[in-house]
């Protein structure tokens, strides 16, 4: 029995070969292996309605697979990945702090700002600034669509906290906004952020062109919309508590809620560092195989980490009777397919400067390696 529903008939017809074509044509974010990785791969997985997870360590078992892997690049084993971060992170949070002050209303900044400067891990503005640098432009450059991405990222932690959506009340080590402000200055303070994105790229950006900072805030639009985060939220939604759920229709959610927010920085950080149109469709690809990743990894973990360990709350979505790709895969194909996406977005850099390359291929192993 198959899922039957008006998300459902929105069907993948765009190949990852064609994502260089005119952004005009509907933004469907195809799933990123469609030609590489068959649907078979998973094929001898029977179908489970429930599924032990025991207490393996995933971290474990990714941090071994990592260590072992000899095909890591010359430039990524050099590479000072934990500088890199924390230098990274260091510039998008003094940017963030600049750029979302204390003013009145006051209520209303607060709330923005606790949420907006809880930390996190950054991965979003980080992969739009080394992707700008990548094809030859400067941080400064993409650092105001790196924050624009890390506000809208914000907001859609801040909506998907709310009692209507997944009623959460911990969100990286703090109780959510809502649990601090209250649901309706929560809602507010998200639309806020994701009001101030946009206005943050049209007019902060410098040192690109007009018509190149016009694309990027094109593109931003795209992913967070019904074309993007708003469709798989969607999907996501009217999901729950289904019984028969497919893989497809699973790949269509996280494609959408979660891959499509990486995909964006990005890309936009490729426009805006002055990349032609097939730079950009590669980066393009290997930012739908890392977004998708990401969900797979957020999957297992969820399942193998504490709360305390995750910094937000572990087990939610089993809870909740939600589609994962360890209920429906098992936990031993969601690692092979977590491995299988990960050399699929490093093959797209296999051109360019491997020193340039470097943290895109650190961020993606970080992104699959990653313990919370």
């Amino acid at each position: 029995m198959s899922l039957i529903s008006p998300i459902t008939t929105w069907s993948y017809t765009n190949s990852i070969n064609n994502v260089h074509s005119s952004r005009s044509t509907p933004f469907l974010l195809p799933h990123p292996l469609k030609n590489h990785l068959h649907l078979s791969f998973f094929s001898s997985i029977p179908r489970q309605k429930t599924f032990d997870f025991s207490s393996v360590s995933i971290s474990a078992v990714l941090a071994k697979e990592h260590k072992g892997d000899s095909k890591s690049s010359s430039a990524d084993q050099t590479f000072n990945f934990k500088n890199y971060m924390l230098q990274k992170a260091a510039s998008v949070n003094k940017a963030l702090e600049n750029a979302v002050l204390l003013r009145t209303p006051l209520k209303i900044h607060e709330s923005m700002r606790y949420s907006l400067l809880a930390g996190g891990k950054r991965v979003r503005p980080m992969l739009c600034i080394a992707s700008c640098e990548l094809v030859g432009g400067q941080e400064s450059t993409a650092m105001p669509a790196a924050c624009a991405v890390e506000m809208i990222h914000t907001m859609s932690l801040m909506h998907d906290d709310l009692p209507c959506m997944d009623d959460d009340d911990l969100r990286r080590g703090k109780p959510t906004n809502h649990k601090v402000f209250g649901e309706d200055v929560t809602v507010l303070a998200g639309d806020a952020l994701l009001a101030f994105a946009f206005e943050h790229v049209a007019t902060a950006t410098k040192g690109a062109s007009p018509d190149r900072v016009v694309r990027a805030v094109g593109e931003l639009a795209k992913c967070v919309g019904v074309e993007g985060v708003v469709a798989g939220q969607v999907a996501d939604i009217t999901s729950e508590g289904l019984t028969e759920v497919g893989l497809e229709h699973l790949e269509f959610i996280h494609v959408h809620k979660t891959a499509a927010l990486l995909e964006g920085p990005v890309v936009m950080g490729a426009i805006l560092g002055g990349a032609d149109d097939g730079v950009v469709a590669k980066l393009r690809k290997f930012a739908r195989c890392i977004g998708l990743l990401f969900q797979v990894v957020d999957d297992i973990l969820d399942v193998t980490k504490s709360s305390k360990e995750l910094g937000k709350t572990a087990g939610k979505d089993l809870v909740a009777d939600k589609t994962t790709y360890p209920k429906l895969i098992g936990l031993e194909k969601s690692r092979e397919f977590a491995k299988e996406l990960n050399r699929e977005a490093q093959e797209q850099l296999a051109g360019f400067d491997p020193v340039k390359a470097a943290p895109l291929i650190a961020l993606a192993n970080y992104i699959a390696y990653r313990d919370n």
